[in-house]
């Protein structure tokens, strides 16, 4: 009796590539398969491999990623997608990293998608180009100041909600940095438009809100959030909340997104020596923690991962521009009340406040000399018979009907 060869499959690190060329996270991939994310991690190393249906989900998703315009979705669902994600190689150059995804056709319907990384932001459609525009504006061409600011947020919002994240491991508050970043930026948007960067304003503001000292007062931010599900995620992220906030933001930076050590130092407010120090100090400490995450790559790779397994969506643009709207007429409105008031209660203290001066009254003297007042003393014996004799002959006598004539 002989046993069939089973479905063949890549090497483990030609499986990994295939992974990251089509833009899926470990978690991603483990919910289509059906495995958890831990099993897949196996699955790439080596250690373990596939057996039964799950290699044959396994190596059809596989296929379909080594397609030349396939995606997970067409062996999920057996339809194309038509789009087809390129992801660039890691540069490193002066240690800088670049992960851009790009969809060059638009995906059939019913077709699956792949998830972006953490730190891929695709950029967005061209708008029909009107006139040439100069100062190097002409993607913004016929565009209304909404339209402009709603390509922005597409642009950035959904990778900065998962960077936020990193930042603070709070779900609620990464969304709340996003939100709040885009209000700013559509309150200031002439100043944001000729930025020579809008995403890094809307990415500094982002952070500073996310890592703001403040947070820890609010209520809802000391309820203990729900770690991720994998233990190695879990760990990951201890060990990132475990730095300081600068040194977390400045490893986010340049390992994460991929920023040049002078564009770190510029956006932390720091010199470059001291951007490098911290880069440094961050490295270690989470080597310290976690060995394997020692390269630099690594890292950069378990970052995305752990940001894309918090499954965080941000807004839709019109309400992030209507809730910035309304913030501005709230306190628009409180303005002009306290105004209101403050000149209400000058012309109240004009209006009772005296016309001419009047000198205080001084204040009191003690006067000496002054014998104090004594109550009377006992009556004589002259003065007793006096007083008995009125009252016995005043009230009846003769005296009050005729008085006598002297």
């Amino acid at each position: 009796m002989t046993r069939s060869p089973g479905t063949p499959l890549p090497p483990p690190h030609e499986r990994r590539r295939l992974r990251e060329a089509g833009a899926l996270t470990r978690a991603r991939l483990a919910e289509r398969v059906g495995v958890r994310p831990g099993t897949v991690r196996a699955w790439e190393s080596g250690r373990r491999s596939p057996r039964g249906r799950n290699r044959e989900v396994y190596a059809k998703l596989l296929a379909a990623l080594a397609g030349p315009a396939g995606t997970a979705g067409d062996a999920e669902g057996g339809a194309g997608a038509g789009a087809l994600a390129s992801v660039s190689t890691r540069q490193r150059e002066e240690g800088t990293a670049v992960v851009t995804v790009r969809l060059e056709k638009p995906a059939r319907r019913g077709a699956v998608v792949p998830e972006a990384s953490a730190f891929a932001q695709a950029p967005p459609p061209a708008a029909p180009r009107r006139e040439p525009v100069p100062d190097g504006h002409e993607g913004t061409a016929g565009l209304t100041p909404a339209q402009a600011f709603d390509a922005l947020y597409a642009f950035c919002a959904p990778a900065l909600v998962r960077q936020a994240y990193l930042l603070t491991g709070r779900r609620d508050l990464a969304r709340e940095s996003v939100e709040r970043a885009f209000q700013r930026a559509w309150d200031r948007w002439p100043e944001v438009a000729r930025d020579p960067d809008p995403a890094g304003w809307v990415r500094a503001a982002a952070y500073e809100w996310a890592l703001s000292p403040w947070h820890r007062w609010r209520r809802h931010d000391q309820r203990a959030e729900p770690p991720p599900p994998d233990a190695d995620d879990r760990a990951l992220l201890d060990a990132l909340l475990r730095l300081p906030p600068p040194y977390r933001r400045t490893l986010l930076l340049y390992d994460g997104v991929g920023l040049g050590l002078p564009e770190t130092a510029a956006e932390t407010e720091a010199s470059t020596r001291a951007a490098a120090g911290r880069l440094t100090y961050a490295r270690e400490s989470v080597a310290a923690l976690l060995p394997e995450l020692s390269d630099p790559d690594e890292l950069h790779r378990r970052l995305a991962e752990l940001a894309s397994t918090g499954r965080l969506r941000a807004a839709e643009p019109p309400e992030v521009r209507g809730g910035s709207e309304r913030r501005a007429r709230f306190w628009t409105r409180a303005a002009v009340a306290f105004t209101v008031a403050l000149i209400g209660t000058t012309a109240l203290t004009l209006r009772t406040a005296p016309t001419r001066y009047e000198p205080p009254v001084p204040a009191g003297e003690t006067v000496r000399g002054v014998p104090p007042r004594v109550a009377p003393g006992p009556l004589s014996e002259e003065r007793r018979e006096l007083r008995d004799r009125l009252r016995e002959e005043l009230p009846g006598g003769p005296e009050r009907l005729a008085p006598q004539t002297r």
